[in-house]
């Protein structure tokens, strides 16, 4: 059986995620005690689920050296138990909460004291959001972290759902483009500077392209200092992912940054993903692209050409 646990910060996505979730087939619950998890499992076991979600986080009281616990108990007993934990960043957090308008769940003395604070103050939104930050950054360490900062629910919703049906037996290998002006990803493993690299920005044809284009991918390709950058990268995974599967991990997120997360990026984030996808199950995500931040008219149209040998 299958057994997803979606967890994480307060107002990072959690119900999209479960909502996605939802619609990949999955056997969902949300806000659960921790406790009963291992019930709810045994229980859908019995029932001959195949797909479950589970969404816990603070709202559920949850102590997090209890779950840590459990989860990994339940890793023990059930075929496959995956972790995935949201996080982003805290101005995007204070965004949503004004948005909606919602109380932090860390001021719900319910909530407060089953976690073994105070139940009698009310917090400001930064400090709940830190707070919560410490207590539940244990869990990171146990799945796979996605950052939703600046993501439009529709493209966490298609993330997420590429993600799990990448899910296998194999290690899941994420390659994601990103650019360093908007900063470095908390969900990447592994970083990768290439702005060293000759950008094709300042070519006035190419400047409104993307990476996934064939006219920038043939510029890249054709500069051999562009071909070294990957080959080099490609050995060190290739050298350390054996030692990441040794520590018990089964995911790996590799960033690839350059200066707009347009060009370079992604025509290298590409390419990586093209060499390991024979020998793992591999998921590309361009996270300026996907955040609309880039629209040429050309990206609905690109072209993945295969790379030169």
């Amino acid at each position: 059986m299958q057994v997803i646990v979606l967890t994480g910060i307060s107002g990072s996505g959690k119900s999209v995620a479960l909502a996605a979730l939802e619609d990949l087939g999955f056997f969902c619950t949300d806000n659960l005690p921790s406790p009963l998890l291992p019930e709810l499992v045994a229980h859908a076991q019995g029932q001959g689920l195949s797909r479950i979600a589970i969404a816990i986080d603070s709202r559920s009281g949850s102590e997090v050296n209890d779950l840590k616990e459990r989860i990994q108990a339940l890793r023990q007993h059930a075929a496959e138990v995956r972790v995935i934990f949201l996080t982003a960043s805290t101005p995007d957090l204070f965004a949503r909460f004004s948005e909606t308008r919602r109380r932090h769940p860390l001021n719900s003395p319910d909530v407060a004291r089953a976690l073994g604070l105070p139940d009698n103050e009310e917090r400001a939104l930064d400090e709940c959001i830190t707070l919560e930050r410490e207590l539940f950054a244990p869990l990171a360490e146990l799945g796979i972290v996605i950052d939703t900062t600046g993501l439009k629910p529709q493209v966490l919703r298609t993330w997420l759902k590429d993600m799990v049906r990448s899910l296998g037996n194999n290690v899941l290998l994420t390659f994601e483009s990103f650019a360093f002006k908007h900063g470095v990803p908390d969900d990447a493993d592994l970083v990768f500077d290439v702005r060293s690299l000759p950008n094709p920005h300042y070519d006035p044809v190419l400047k409104p392209l993307t990476g996934l284009d064939a006219p920038v991918a043939d510029f890249l390709a054709s500069h051999d200092l562009v071909q070294a950058m990957v080959s080099d990268i490609e050995q060190f995974i290739a050298k350390w992912l054996p030692e990441f599967m040794r520590d018990g991990r089964n995911y790996l997120t590799v960033a690839i940054g350059c200066t707009g997360g347009q060009h370079r990026s992604v025509y290298v984030a590409e390419r990586l993903a093209e060499r390991f996808r024979i020998d793992a199950q591999v998921v590309t995500r361009h996270r300026q692209l996907s955040m609309g931040r880039i629209q040429p008219s050309a990206l609905h149209t690109a072209v993945r050409p295969t790379p030169a040998q």
